[in-house]
């Protein structure tokens, strides 16, 4: 059973059913009931029953909750990324040591958050009135992840929502969804009243589609690409509800003819690769100086020939596959019609033997690629990083501008006068200096442009998950107000 509806798993009510591929065999490890729009309106139903008590609870009661839930999490710690590495077709060494540890680290911080809310000062900014501010709860918040991150996105859409007294139901992708199952276990387990955590397994035309449009839905939260991004918006627009959009992204890698060299090759292999590629922030575009490409191509090319692509259940392995065939397909194609206007240096083929049962992808970088071109303008998400050449700092700045996403960059340089212009002027949610990838639960993430709008992770988060309300005190007594005067006089 695969929906967690009220507290508790149930089967899918239609019947129907998808099978969870194991990517790095291509082998069935599970089959799972998918949810239908009733076992929508069932799981609606039980956050919107659970909501009275959740947001009436203190925030002191709140976060118990949640950091029971972190100290339970860290209890089953390897189960989860047993579970993760097989399903996302993670590496394990991945998998425990940035997915699990992430999820239990945000988990505790956001017990923590739930005691914090910000607001202004009480004071009398009108001199007859005392203005307060609370900040209150949505109601129910409909979430749908995606596919790369089953876990931590789970993780991202629940967190902030319950930390700030809403309730949810979160729809996982179809492919992905038995860590997040287990996430919501963890939470009723820690003490979270039936229905304020909810997970509805379907297909997103059918049980998201209808979780979207829900009228007893009060927020949506997509993580996703772009263009499904749009049709939330759509969706969401039919009752005027709270959007919160996280989408894809074409990170710019940019590299100044004084950066260390070697720290750039190495940030650019561990930042084009991270989670085989299937990461909107990963970097995706390297901007190099022309003096300093050569360099910069060969090292690349080098320790990308040495990453080893294996079996995810083993520690010695680097890389894993993509996540499905059809995804793994979809890079090779970009590739392949690379090579007609650029120049594969290294990588650009699935490897053969026993990976050939999984959807693996080389390691590709490309060279030469021509701005305006597919291979630069459009998402991969896979293990490809794309390489041209600039010449000026603005020409730099303008290269990574270059693009409707604008979710992450990172920039190279020893010059401090340097990097600070990169970090005013490239418009992404994240600017990196010297480093491509990190993640703090203290710290926000969120994009611009058509890498959607609003945050994830830390305090900034709240403001999407909850409501500013002000409240004006008079405190004088008196009947008729001076003010009144401009609206009636008495005779």
């Amino acid at each position: 059973m695969h929906q967690f509806i009220g507290g508790e798993l149930r089967a899918a009510s239609t019947g129907d059913h998808h099978d969870v591929i194991d990517p790095s065999t291509g082998e069935v490890i599970d089959t799972v009931e998918l949810a239908s729009t009733a076992d929508v309106d069932a799981a609606v139903a039980a956050a919107a029953a659970a909501f009275p008590e959740w947001s009436r609870a203190t925030p002191g009661e709140r976060s118990a909750v949640l950091a029971k839930a972190a100290a339970l999490l860290e209890e089953r710690a390897e189960d989860l990324a047993q579970t993760e590495s097989r399903n996302a077709g993670k590496p394990i060494r991945l998998a425990r040591e940035f997915d699990v540890p992430g999820t239990i680290d945000n988990t505790a911080f956001f017990s923590g958050a739930a005691r914090s809310l910000e607001g202004k000062a009480s004071a009398e900014y009108s001199p007859d009135h005392t203005s307060s501010i609370r900040r209150e709860p949505i109601g129910v918040v409909g979430s749908i992840a995606p596919w790369n991150y089953p876990l931590q996105m789970a993780a991202w859409k629940v967190l902030p929502a319950i930390a700030a007294g809403n309730t949810i139901v979160l729809k996982p992708a179809e492919i992905t969804p038995l860590t997040s199952v287990m996430f919501a276990q963890a939470f009723a387990d820690a003490g979270a009243p039936a229905g304020v955590v909810n997970v509805v397994t379907g297909r997103g035309a059918e049980a998201g589609a209808h979780l979207m449009r829900h009228q007893d839905v009060g927020m949506v939260s997509f993580t996703g690409s772009t263009a499904v991004g749009r049709t939330v918006l759509e969706a969401a627009a039919t009752n005027a509800k709270r959007v919160h959009l996280e989408l894809g992204g074409k990170a710019p890698f940019v590299v100044h003819d004084d950066a260390d060299l070697t720290a750039a090759i190495h940030g650019a292999v561990a930042g084009s690769l991270i989670n085989t590629g299937q990461d909107c922030t990963a970097a995706t575009r390297a901007i190099v100086h022309r003096s300093v490409a050569k360099d910069f191509i060969e090292g690349v090319a080098e320790l990308y020939a040495a990453v080893r692509l294996g079996p995810t259940a083993d520690e010695d392995t680097d890389l894993g596959p993509l996540v499905s065939r059809a995804h793994r397909d979809k890079v090779a194609g970009m590739v392949e019609r690379a090579r007609g206007y650029a120049r594969v240096v290294t990588g650009g083929e699935a490897p053969g033997g026993d990976l050939a049962r999984g959807s693996y992808y080389a390691p590709t970088l490309v060279a030469a690629v021509p701005t305006d071109s597919e291979l630069w303008r459009d998402e991969v998400f896979g293990p490809v990083l794309a390489v041209t050449t600039f010449e000026t700092d603005d020409e730099a700045i303008a290269l990574a501008n270059d693009t409707v996403y604008g979710l992450a960059a990172s920039v190279w340089t020893r010059d401090v006068y340097r990097a600070l212009r990169a970090t005013r002027e490239i418009k992404a949610g994240c600017v990196w200096v010297n480093d491509h990838i990190p993640i703090i639960s203290e710290m926000p993430h969120g994009g611009y442009r058509q890498s959607g709008f609003g945050k994830d992770m830390s305090a900034y988060s709240f403001e999407e998950y909850t409501q500013v309300k002000h409240v004006m005190h008079d405190i004088t007594g008196v009947a008729e107000k001076e003010w009144h005067r401009t609206i009636f006089r008495l005779r």
